[in-house]
Order: structure tokens, then sequence, then C-alpha cells
């Protein structure tokens, strides 16, 4: 073995550390794979914005439709009970004008900022929503509580990521 100096939780091994057993290293065979399980709850959640529609669990014991979907309810801490499909359509709770990109650079002078938005979904109870980015809309003219409506990658597009809704836009109900 080469003279490296290999690191285990933050502490420096040797060389000496290595060929005395105390940690175990396999120089050429190592094959670390990763998977994430993203459990019942959000694989049905996911599945169902590929066919376009947004899905909650309701908590009997509470009387609450929660969304994003939960197989516990977090405040009376049982198990959640009917799946329930909400609308795609909401209020706006909380929003930011972000003149940054998401790997920290700022945007170019004259690009529209990005307009990250918590949106409480109709359907689901009050506080319960999802944050999601705003379109069609100037920054000006966004305002806590203004009425926003889903717009879908058409369904050939979809993944079953929550990137299959591109925006929420503003929304007048007729």
């Amino acid at each position: 073995m080469s003279n490296r100096q290999y690191i285990q939780g933050g502490i420096g091994l040797s060389e000496d550390d290595i060929q005395q057993g105390k940690v175990f290293f396999a120089e050429d065979s190592l094959n670390c794979r990763y998977a994430w399980d993203m459990g019942v709850a959000i694989e049905r959640y996911l599945r169902e914005l590929k066919n376009g529609r947004i899905i909650a669990k309701s908590c009997n014991e509470c009387r609450r439709i929660m969304v994003p979907p939960r197989m516990f309810c977090e405040l009376c801490f049982r198990p959640s009970d009917d799946w329930v499909f909400v609308q795609d359509t909401g209020v706006v709770n909380t929003f930011s004008i972000c003149y940054v990109n998401w790997d920290a650079s700022r945007i170019k002078p004259g690009e529209t900022p990005h307009l990250p938005a918590v949106i409480e979904i109709d359907g689901a109870s009050k506080g319960m929503g999802i944050m999601h980015r705003l379109g069609e809309v100037d920054p000006k003219d966004i305002k806590i509580g203004m009425r926003v409506k889903a717009v879908w990658k058409p369904a050939e597009e979809r993944t079953g990521a929550i990137t299959d809704i591109k925006y929420f836009k503003p929304y007048q109900e007729v």
C-alpha cells in the first residue's frame, strides 16, 4: 500500500492502522451503492404527480388532510387513514424573490428572479402545502393569499417527480 492518510469519521488513520486491521479496507473491490427508499406515502404521491394529480392522506383523529402525504400524523401520533385527492390549486402562504441561482451564483442582470413559494393546496388542511416555484407572474404582483394553479408538464414528459408541476401561476376562479 502507498503512504496515504485515510479518514474515518473525521479521524486520520495511518498506514499502520490499516495494516494492523483496526479498520476494514479493500483497495480495489470497494463497491458502494446508494439507494433511497422513499416510503409508501411519498412513492404514491410521486406516482400520482406523474398522472397529473395531487394526493394527500387524512387523519380521522385530527380531522386533517395532509399534503405531502404521510403514513403517520405528527400531531396525534397515530397512523394516517385514507388517501384523498386534492386540487391542483391553492393560495400562496409565503414566498421569496430570489436573485441567487440554486448553485449560489447570482442571476444575470435582466434575468427574471427565482420565485419560490409555499402553496397551501385546496382540499388540504390549513397550513398544509408544498414548496414550489411561481411562474407567469411579475414579482411585484405576488401577494400572500394569491390564488394559484399548477402548470403541469405534458403527460409524456412526466417522470414521477415534484418537477412534473412546472410551476404555479396566478389563477382567477370563474
